[in-house]
């Protein structure tokens, strides 16, 4: 499968070498955007690197996803912006044009993550039980997102899953129902590299362009993770 003609974001991935696993992990929680409105990517990119939250992941949940990616990578160059909620190949190579450097799905479709490997775009698929992480590790996966992370049991149901799977070295990356209260039980498993989190960009404040409130919330994050690092 070809890359496509609009490679900016492969480029960039290749020349620094990026990881997946220790860009998210370095991070240790990724805010998950849903953007309606492109104008408002470049201004929502910048509260949240100035929070200290550099890595994003832009959701394919909206028709301006693409435009937003490529708004935030040519407006914003001290941002790693990913693209979430990645379901098929078409959403794939739009991401990948855009200039995203990583990908992440909600499930797992062999599909998408072999036309991923393909064309050598960093993929991180969705997981909530063995049989699918089983499924992930055959394909070759090294870091998969926990969905839905609270509803699927939380830290309890990655600590059972690790009791099998964890001489296997995956690396887990547990999305919704995450927040401000419970992140740091998740971010104790050495295994979690980072945590997805929606509660950073609430709807209201995106809506209403309150960047000084997002901005707040993304440097609470940001201070969180780095007490818990120095506890360690």
């Amino acid at each position: 499968m070809p890359i496509p003609e609009c490679r900016e974001g492969l480029r960039f991935w290749y020349n620094s070498r990026m990881d997946m696993i220790e860009t998210l992990g370095g991070a240790g929680i990724i805010p998950v955007i849903v953007i309606e409105n492109e104008a408002d990517a470049v201004p929502l990119a910048r509260a949240l690197v100035d929070g200290g939250l550099p890595v994003l992941e832009v959701t394919f949940r909206t028709k301006a996803a693409a435009a937003a990616i490529a708004a935030i990578r040519r407006e914003v160059p001290e941002a790693v912006v990913g693209a979430g909620t990645v379901l098929t190949l078409g959403q794939l190579h739009a991401a990948q044009s855009a200039g995203a450097v990583f990908g992440v799905a909600p499930g797992f479709d062999p599909l998408i993550v072999e036309a991923a490997k393909d064309v050598g775009f960093q993929f991180c698929p969705g997981v909530a039980t063995a049989s699918e992480l089983s499924q992930a590790l055959s394909s070759g996966c090294k870091m998969v997102k926990f969905f839905p992370a609270e509803a699927a049991g939380g830290v309890k149901m990655i600590k059972n899953l690790l009791g099998a799977f964890r001489f296997t070295g995956i690396k887990f990356m547990p999305t919704g129902g995450v927040n401000l209260s419970n992140v740091a039980d998740y971010l104790a498993v050495p295994e979690i590299a980072c945590c997805g989190g929606t509660w950073i960009v609430p709807r209201d404040a995106l809506a209403a362009g309150d960047w000084a409130s997002i901005k707040k919330l993304a440097a609470e994050a940001s201070a969180l993770v780095r007490g818990l690092r120095s506890e360690r």
